[in-house]
């Protein structure tokens, strides 16, 4: 997945009580009014284990970045810790709280998710394990999994449910949709609800024909032609392109130790050009003259590099481009799968790797071995168990060929796609109704209410600057 919530609730302080004679007695001081009268960075780094890396000012809010000592396993918690990074947007503590992740890198600039906005709260960012500088030292990858990050969201709402009282909600978008999704299934009563953005969900790794489906149908077949053969001449043109490319390495410094090799790369970097043009652009985009050639055959060079680069990323899979996010790859080859998709609208001989297997974008000596059941077991739990949870897909996101479902055993729980939206679908770009019953669902599991599905709105106005994000932009097309 490269280039995956209104009013404000009383905060009741007990002031006094008078006898039965009438005189006015203080009353012993409660936790309300402890938070009340105590700095929230106070009260933050009172926690054990926390500390404060800086605090930036934002109008509203007060913002921190914070380093938890978490253990390194779980399991054994004697065998070591490591820091993990995390921000708090605290608004108040007697709002409801988000707690968010995105999978990967967690951002040090102040922002807002839209559950966030939605029900006008605090919002908790982790950043997930051995992403750096969140990494133990030295690495042992074999407690890189799903269940160790659960255990590290678990242990950060433990720790901050004792300041942030009311109810939580958690979210993430692309991976870290996948990231709410497994702390559900295995901490299912720390949350109070879930908001799951364009997760894909692998369950048979080894197979993939929905995601070839999806790109038989997406967007129009005009559209489908003008990327299929700008992406077929990038391959035909290999000779001149990878000579391009050699040069752009060079003048960059950039190595393929990881991959293998340039040529490798190269392919790599253009079979992902389809792809990744839905998951980050809408239908509109496909008229671009600039961004797509209209006439791929009679295209310059240029043109068909600038392209491919513009939405691909040459720089991607270099050894420079691949090492921050060595822990997703690790992990898209351990336990979440990654996707295969096919080309048949270019000829066999131009396709010399294909759609290369997570296992090529880490470094060998890094040990991986495939886990089947990981996947199989968090659909079927999610298939019977979804409680409180909301998992929203755009109709033209890749990523939603392979999506979460809720069935037989799920209750207040809902799958919605945003009509004509790509990896960036959200609760505002769904179809009237559906959009006016997700926001009434987040406010309730977020304990606001609305008084109806139909009166149900954002309870924060909209902040240009907090709110406003592009599609997800994981740094890798396939988890």
């Amino acid at each position: 997945m490269r280039k995956a919530l209104r009013w404000l609730m009383a905060l009741t302080v007990c002031i006094g009580t008078v006898s039965t004679a009438g005189a006015a007695t203080a009353a012993e001081p409660t936790a309300t009014t402890t938070k009340a009268t105590t700095d929230i960075k106070d009260q933050l780094l009172a926690i054990p284990g926390m500390s404060l890396i800086e605090e930036k000012p934002y109008p509203g809010y007060r913002f921190f970045v914070l380093n938890y000592t978490q253990p390194i396993d779980h399991r054994h918690p004697s065998k070591g810790t490591f820091q993990q990074r995390i921000t708090v947007l605290h608004k108040d503590v007697s709002r409801p709280t988000v707690f968010y992740t995105g999978g990967y890198n967690v951002s040090t600039t102040p922002s807002r998710r839209e559950p966030t906005q939605i029900v006008d709260g605090n919002q908790v960012s982790m950043e997930y394990r051995f992403f750096t500088p969140s990494r133990p030292d030295p690495a042992d990858w074999s407690k890189l999994d799903i269940w160790q990050a659960a255990g590290d969201q678990h242990r950060i709402f433990k720790a901050l449910k004792k300041i942030y009282s009311r109810n939580w909600v958690s979210t993430g978008g692309s991976k870290g949709g996948m990231t709410a999704t497994y702390y559900e299934r295995f901490y299912p009563r720390d949350m109070d609800g879930v908001v799951a953005y364009v997760a894909p969900n692998d369950v048979v790794n080894n197979e993939d024909s929905a995601y070839d489906r999806f790109f038989t149908k997406v967007g129009t077949k005009e559209c489908r032609d003008r990327l299929d053969a700008v992406q077929r001449e990038a391959l035909v043109r290999r000779g001149p392109l990878e000579k391009k490319y050699a040069a752009y390495a060079a003048g960059n410094g950039y190595t393929f130790s990881t991959i293998g090799s340039l040529d490798r790369a190269y392919e790599a970097v253009v079979l992902d050009y389809v792809w990744g043009f839905w998951q980050y652009n809408l239908l509109a985009n496909c008229g671009d003259d600039t961004l797509i050639p209209p006439d791929a055959k009679t295209a310059t060079d240029d043109q068909i590099w600038n392209s491919i680069d513009t939405i691909s990323g040459f720089s991607f899979y270099t050894d420079q481009g691949l090492e921050p996010y060595t822990p997703y790859y690790y992990q898209a080859g351990t336990q979440l799968g990654a996707p295969t998709i096919h080309f048949p609208y270019i000829e066999k001989k131009y396709v010399r790797y294909g759609y290369q297997p997570p296992r090529n974008f880490v470094p060998r000596d890094i040990a991986m071995k495939f886990q089947p059941n990981a996947m199989r077991d968090v659909d079927s739990w999610v298939r019977h168990n979804a409680h409180h949870m909301l998992f929203v897909y755009g109709s033209n996101d890749p990523w939603g060929a392979e999506r979460f479902g809720v069935g037989k055993g799920s209750k207040d729980a809902y799958v919605f796609t945003a009509p004509g939206m790509n990896h960036g679908a959200n609760v505002a770009g769904l179809a009237a109704d559906q959009k006016a019953l997700a926001t009434a669902r987040i406010l309730d599991w977020a304990g606001v209410p609305a008084a109806t599905a139909a009166q149900a709105k954002p309870l924060a106005r909209f902040d240009r600057k907090l709110d406003v994000r592009d599609a997800e932009r994981d740094p890798a097309l396939r988890p």
